[in-house]
């Protein structure tokens, strides 16, 4: 009988998905030292997003327990300020790295967008040569992808819409 117990307690436990220890958008967690690090902003079964007031921060669900204050996870807003600050300047440097004239460029659809002109990263300059004709855009517009494409954070339509708007402008 007593491992009967055993085997319904340890199936409630394991029907338990982590996520469900953040259900409500709003929720604060804790750091691992009891102090608040933020409050979820979004979730999915796989990914709860914490607001830092700095970042907005990607945690894995199942990094999330329970402890006596609440929700948490093993670690602290430092940690995870400095963390997400890392991987920002990484991905920053990857884009950096990525913008070179004659690079090609998709839209953030995937779309073929054109490709780079003139690159100026000092004066945040970047001349897109679409099919459209040339747009101007700032760093800020571009990511590397996870397939290491550089990508315009722009659809197509707008891509065109703004080199009609320069043609027409000037």
């Amino acid at each position: 009988m007593k491992s009967v117990k055993l085997v319904l307690i340890a199936a409630v436990f394991a029907a338990t998905p982590a996520v469900a220890l953040a259900q409500d958008v709003g929720a604060t967690i804790y750091g691992n030292d009891g102090n608040p690090i933020g409050t979820v902003e979004q979730k999915t079964e796989q990914v709860v997003v914490i607001n830092t007031g700095k970042h907005k921060a990607p945690i894995p669900a199942n990094l999330l327990f329970e402890n006596d204050k609440g929700h948490a996870v093993n670690a602290t807003k430092a940690q995870v300020d400095a963390m997400m600050d890392q991987q920002l300047a990484a991905a920053e440097a990857k884009r950096d790295a990525a913008l070179v004239a004659g690079a090609a460029v998709v839209s953030v659809n995937g779309n073929p967008a054109g490709t780079l002109g003139a690159v100026d990263l000092a004066a945040d300059e970047i001349t897109l040569e679409s099919p459209d004709g040339p747009i101007l855009l700032k760093k800020e517009y571009f990511v590397v992808d996870d397939d290491g494409q550089l990508k315009a954070l722009v659809t197509r339509d707008q891509i065109a819409n703004a080199a009609a708007s320069r043609k027409a402008g000037g």
